[in-house]
């Protein structure tokens, strides 16, 4: 049986091809960044972009199962460039599973599909998808989503995977963001400090990954019965809300450095990220703006979500504890050398 996972090379798809390989099976990653460690391992690889539409659609002949976990990211970047990456790409990768008989069809969502600018406490999957929404990757995504579970059909089975915040040993994004932005003094607490948030392990959104395609091999042996996990989005957490600014702190503390202490108001912080925004779009200047009204949001919203669907539809079980995986992640960046500033 041979597995397209796209996106292979990051943090999360890595993880999973990592898991793959040990269960014995054939594996081709698809992604711009080439792998020589992978190949050696006996990965196929194919070097392109989601925008090479053709590629992507070549790249699903031979395949059983697609994990599509690659996706353009970031909270700031012109619509366009998001579209064509993350609901074109999308497209073109479903033709190609229909044109090649592809069974299995694991697309890793994100909860942000659903933001509606207000707290999300327990959330579960009933919440509309955003038609609305200051930052183009939430837009986007949610288009992808919708596109994937209506491509459902007893020939293709199709699931959408929502992990929210993918953190633990490696991780290129969060925790390094958030350690940046302290250690130079520019990580300010939003609102009242006491949001409470989900997270999620990254092996144990590999295993909701895997369980997802189990589910959608049962829904295959179903053959035309309605019930099961096909066609639907489900949101994948530790189940283990923590207070954000809480635990961002005890991890500053566990790895020597002093804690974010300095606040400010919501409104003042939208007010901020509405003026770079509009000074990011009109000069424009490099990079990501240092605040934008959706990262406001994100910092001081309640985002944790129910996620009974998973444990019931796929057996979703998370193993790795808040508490393990933090500890495992202090012990490794302990061990890093200390950047210089």
């Amino acid at each position: 049986m041979n597995t397209l996972v796209t996106g292979g090379t990051g943090f999360l798809g890595r993880r999973l091809v990592e898991r793959l390989l040990a269960q014995g099976r054939q594996v081709t990653v698809l992604g711009r960044t080439p792998a020589p460690d992978f190949v050696t391992r006996g990965v196929t690889f194919i070097r392109a972009s989601l925008d090479d539409a053709p590629a992507v659609a070549a790249a699903c002949a031979g395949i059983t199962t697609v994990f599509h976990t690659a996706a353009r990211v970031g909270v700031w970047g012109r619509y366009d460039d998001f579209y064509r990456t993350n609901v074109l790409g999308t497209r073109a990768l479903l033709e190609g599973c229909r044109r090649h008989g592809v069974r299995t069809f694991v697309h890793t969502s994100t909860p942000s599909v659903v933001y509606n600018g207000r707290d999300l406490a327990g959330a579960d999957e009933s919440l509309p998808l955003t038609t609305d929404c200051p930052s183009p990757y939430p837009l986007t995504k949610a288009i992808a989503e919708r596109e994937v579970l209506a491509a459902n059909s007893p020939a293709l089975r199709t699931i959408a995977l929502r992990p929210h915040l993918i953190w633990g040993v490696g991780d290129p994004h969060l925790v390094p963001r958030v350690l940046a932005r302290a250690r130079a003094g520019r990580l300010r607490i939003i609102g009242a400090g006491r949001n409470r948030v989900d997270m999620v392990h990254v092996e144990n959104a590999v295993d909701a990954h895997l369980n997802a395609e189990a589910a959608l091999h049962l829904c295959h042996a179903m053959r035309d019965k309605a019930e099961g996990a096909a066609g639907r989005a489900y949101f994948v957490t530790n189940g283990e809300p923590v207070v954000l600014w809480d635990w961002i702190n005890s991890l500053l503390a566990a790895l020597g450095e002093p804690p974010v202490t300095r606040k400010i108001a919501l409104g003042a912080a939208t007010a901020i990220g509405s003026v770079c925004e509009a000074a990011w779009r009109v000069l424009p200047l490099a990079g990501e703006p240092p605040m934008t009204r959706f990262i406001a949001a994100e910092l001081a919203k309640d985002h944790w979500f129910d996620i009974t669907a998973a444990r019931r539809d796929l057996g979703y079980a998370p193993k790795v504890s808040m508490a393990a995986g933090t500890a495992e992640l202090v012990a490794w960046y302990r061990q890093q050398p200390r950047p210089v500033t």
